[in-house]
């Protein structure tokens, strides 16, 4: 089985190529360029490297959100487009889920955290169980304080790690009340690995879509929707 793996739902960019279980290539990049700039390029270097046929992949993994409202649509444009030329299923994984999974095996609570902005994060709880990720709460939008709260009521060890933890540090020190600690620099961030494992045993149980049905999990509307909503409701109130 042969997994290509896609992730452009944050800050970093990375591509990956899993076969059976076995990481042939990863390429990640977490430096200012626009994941348009970045994404097919870095396929194409990969795929240079170790002489890959894209006909010979069985799915497109791809990072599903939520995360960046361009990033996630970047990536599924990507992945679409790939899966519509080469005939092959998308297998979506949850964002955080996949976070999570860079810290395999761990028994604490995996606390992953993606900056969503306006004093919120991406976040869900986890720990592993019989060497398989188990979910505690599923992925969610939640404001940081609120975050701290649920973990501290948990009264179990947290270990963070996501691009909301260098935003939000100084917040959780406050707030925690447990012991904690932060994943270090080649865990802490989005990994195309993490996302072609899980993908492989989620195409294993059959969890595929055909790339037309595939759509990214966003959890909030985005910006210019949440503007135009409130726009809205000001104007029934002027009627």
């Amino acid at each position: 089985m042969k997994i290509l793996a896609l992730d452009s739902s944050g800050l970093v960019a990375s591509v990956a190529v899993v076969e059976n279980e076995v990481l042939l290539a990863e390429y990640t990049v977490n430096y200012k360029k626009t994941h348009s700039q970045t994404l097919l390029p870095m396929l194409d270097t990969i795929g240079t490297m170790i002489d890959l046929d894209l006909n010979t992949i069985d799915g497109i993994a791809i990072a599903a959100g939520p995360g960046s409202f361009t990033g996630l649509r970047i990536g599924s444009a990507t992945a679409k487009g790939l899966g519509l030329a080469l005939d092959k299923p998308i297998i979506g994984v949850p964002t955080v889920d996949a976070l999570a999974y860079n810290l395999y095996d761990c028994e604490k609570i995996i606390c992953p955290m993606m900056d969503a902005r306006r004093n919120q994060v991406y976040t869900g709880f986890y720990t592993f169980e019989e060497h398989r990720l188990k979910v505690i709460r599923e992925q969610t939008a939640a404001a940081v304080t609120d975050v701290a709260a649920w973990l501290n009521e948990m009264g179990r060890e947290v270990i963070f790690l996501g691009d909301g933890v260098p935003v939000y540090r100084d917040l959780l020190q406050q707030e925690m009340c447990v012991p904690y600690s932060f994943a270090p620099a080649h865990v802490n961030k989005q990994r195309a690995g993490a996302v072609a494992a899980l993908g492989e045993i989620y195409f294993v149980q059959g969890k595929v879509l055909g790339a037309a049905e595939y759509q990214p999990e966003y959890l909030r509307l985005s910006q210019a929707e949440r503007e135009r909503e409130e726009k809205l409701k000001q104007e029934e109130k002027t009627v």
